[in-house]
């Protein structure tokens, strides 16, 4: 009988447990949450633009936005000259970037360069069409 209530209050436990977990990676889907895919460090300068008009014309509505670099030219997210007034206006508007480790490492960048700002994903291309799952609006450039 003890074997079968502690067995019980172990079950109860975990399920909840793993219920507060899955509730801590959902998305408000009552606000606007935007991705964008792009393979150009230079597309950050319009795509910061819109991220700061859409939060204006969103207001309280205004979610989550992130940016994912990724492809050939991913290496330029280690040039501070080219990043840093991206990564300061981002920050600003509320906008994560987010580098695509595939990219990284297909195209042999050292990923010790990349903004401690930036987050990285194992797979861009995947991350996108996961938070397209969570509701995200989404655009590739």
């Amino acid at each position: 009988m003890k074997t079968i209530f502690y067995s019980t209050v172990v079950i109860v436990m975990t399920l909840f447990t793993s219920c507060g977990s899955l509730a801590q990676n959902t998305v408000d889907t009552n606000k606007n949450n935007y991705v964008v895919l792009t393979k150009k460090v230079p597309q950050l300068e319009p795509i910061i633009l819109t991220a700061e008009a859409l939060k204006e014309e969103d207001g309280s509505n205004f979610g989550q936005f992130e940016v994912i670099i990724c492809g050939k030219e991913i290496g330029d997210i280690t040039d501070s000259s080219k990043m840093n007034g991206f990564i300061v206006r981002a920050e600003n508007v509320g906008v994560k970037l987010v580098a695509c480790g595939f990219s990284l490492n297909k195209f042999k960048v050292d990923t010790t360069k990349v903004p401690d700002e930036m987050k990285t994903v194992e797979n861009g291309i995947l991350y996108n069409l996961q938070l397209q799952k969570k509701g995200y609006n989404s655009l590739s450039l």
